[in-house]
């Protein structure tokens, strides 16, 4: 039986997405630095979301750049579930009111072509499972209001996780240097945010071993044909009604994305 403060603070979160209106923070509703109970609220509308009809087309780790820990104020990773309605295509708009606060950051995505069902995944389990790999962006969004998030707040909340956006071209592993990636992301032709793959964990594959692990010894391994977004290579930029972002990130392409300018009648 799920226990009643973790249904209460997923209905909570439910509702500030029904409603496109921010909640107050959810850490209040849950032990300090219950983590567990965290990912019960996040598994609860998972569940809900997988109840009414939407697909699970993979994971996302978040938290993975100092850069992205200092700005949040947490010290470790983190994931949630990614759903086919949250893909926005390569060059795509993002609709006025569409997120409640969004905020862009550049990513490595990994496409698997075969479970990682060991509780003690390595980087080559990651590098055999891989079909190929893709520039990305996330754009991450928080029902909690003002950002005013801890851990616990930003994992109840599916990671904080909004849409994203993957680039067009698939490029296989094979001699690919993903630690020694280069990252720059633009707002509007202007550097918002520069990074490296190192930048992630030590390497986006390191991401890839720890989620890939964490999920194993929970039961729900990483399956065949998943995204993995693997983690921020630098910081997080606020976006803004007619911004336009592209990251280019060496050895795997670019990506872009624009929000759509505000109009009348568009919820806020």
């Amino acid at each position: 039986m799920t226990a009643p403060e973790v249904l209460k603070a997923a209905e909570v979160l439910h509702e500030a997405v029904r409603t496109n209106s921010p909640c107050p923070p959810v850490r209040s509703l849950l032990a300090e630095g219950d983590i567990r109970s965290a990912y019960a609220v996040q598994r609860t509308n998972v569940e809900r979301g997988v109840a009414a009809g939407r697909r699970i087309v993979g994971r996302k780790v978040g938290l993975t750049s100092p850069a992205v820990q200092t700005q949040v104020g947490v010290d470790q990773p983190d994931f949630g579930t990614l759903f086919a309605d949250m893909t926005v295509p390569d060059g795509g708009r993002v609709a006025a009111g569409r997120l409640l606060q969004p905020k862009v950051e550049a990513e490595v995505a990994l496409v698997l072509g075969a479970e990682l069902q060991h509780r003690d995944c390595t980087v080559v389990d990651v590098l055999r499972a891989t079909d190929f790999a893709l520039p990305a962006l996330e754009i991450v969004d928080s029902r909690i209001a003002d950002w005013d998030i801890t851990i616990v707040d930003t994992v109840a909340d599916n990671a904080s996780s909004g849409l994203f956006v993957l680039g067009s071209t698939p490029v296989p592993l094979t001699g690919l240097d993903l630690r020694g990636v280069r990252m720059t992301m633009t707002r509007g032709g202007e550097p918002v945010s520069e990074g490296t793959g190192a930048d992630c964990l030590g390497s986006p594959l390191n991401a890839a071993a720890w989620l890939a692990s964490t999920l194993a010894a929970m039961g729900d391994p990483l399956r065949a044909g998943d995204v993995v977004l693997t983690g921020a290579l630098g910081p997080m930029a606020v976006a803004a009604p007619g911004d336009r972002f592209e990251a280019r990130i060496s050895q795997l392409g670019r990506v872009t994305v624009e929000f759509a300018k505000q109009t009348k009648g568009d919820r806020p």
